[in-house]
């Protein structure tokens, strides 16, 4: 029987997070100051009371998960994991949780990618769209065929669960996507209320950047496998770790085979720390057996 520990990605916000834990715990309060040093401006006043539309900002929404998750799981008193694996933004903070990255480092790589990758969604309007109920290779089909007829980019970019896979690529292409998937026998196809295309060829400049700072940083040998998006295996190798954190960005979120492989790996129970329990239900959508739970 093996533990599990798994981190959410961007989405997850909400305001009044962290709060708890920054006022009832001294380890808390004190990673939450030293994150505000780091970050340069009081990202507690925005977590703890900002409106739901300073949270949605990418630069402040992914440094505030990240931390949330992070801290919940420095409080945990008897974290012990045996693998480790976060959805998109979550990677960072599961890679602190199994010892690669120090806190600072890690905060630091995390505020870079959530600048970078804001700026290519300004430079590159674009947008992503949920398709649900229809099969992952039709999607994946329908996708690649819009590309080839019309050069618009779509691609699937988050395998959330069995029926529930997130596209991502020019508004045009979104667009043209949902309306075929639809014909197709999808039950639904809403676009997002993102910021753009995330995993996604559209994301190159934000990953080039994000490269040069991963490349400076340093990564230590890990305490216990990660599960990366990209590859979907357990990762133990430092510099792996590094090329399939970078990919991420441009390349699909693997949530479904990630988890598929930590239960053929013998994970039994899944402890999500952070914000929010869109990964307990996930999780559930993919083995009904499992046995989830969350800390916040």
């Amino acid at each position: 029987m093996k533990h599990a520990y798994v981190f959410p990605g961007q989405g997850a916000q909400f305001s009044g997070m962290g709060k708890k834990l920054y006022d009832e715990n001294d380890i808390a309060k004190n990673l939450f100051e030293q994150a505000n040093e780091i970050l340069g401006f009081r990202i507690t006043d925005i977590m703890f009371f900002g409106t739901d539309e300073e949270l949605k900002q990418t630069e402040v929404t992914q440094p505030a998960i990240f931390l949330h998750s992070v801290i919940a799981f420095k409080t945990l008193p008897d974290a012990n994991p045996n693998m480790v694996a976060g959805h998109s933004l979550g990677e960072f903070s599961a890679l602190v949780a199994n010892n690669t990255l120090i806190f600072e480092d890690a905060l630091k790589l995390v505020s870079i990618r959530a600048k970078a990758m804001q700026s290519a969604c300004e430079t590159n309007p674009s947008a992503m769209a949920a398709i649900l109920g229809l099969a992952d290779e039709k999607v994946e089909e329908i996708c690649a065929s819009i590309e080839k007829e019309t050069g618009e980019i779509v691609v699937p970019a988050n395998y959330n669960c069995p029926g529930q896979l997130v596209i991502s690529g020019t508004i045009q292409g979104i667009n043209i996507a949902c309306e075929t998937l639809k014909s197709a026998g999808a039950k639904r196809a809403l676009v997002l209320p993102v910021s753009g295309a995330f995993h996604s060829p559209l994301m190159q400049p934000a990953k080039e950047e994000l490269a040069a700072a991963i490349n400076s940083t340093a990564f230590s040998e890990p305490v216990a496998p990660v599960y990366q998006n990209v590859v979907a295996q357990a990762v133990l190798n430092p510099d792996e770790i590094k090329e399939n954190l970078i990919a991420q960005l441009t390349g699909a979120v693997k949530w479904t085979q990630c988890t598929q492989a930590m239960i053929a790996d013998g994970a039994t129970n899944f402890t999500e720390c952070g914000p929010g329990k869109v990964l307990q239900s996930l999780i559930l959508k993919i083995n009904k057996d499992a046995v989830v739970n969350g800390v916040s």
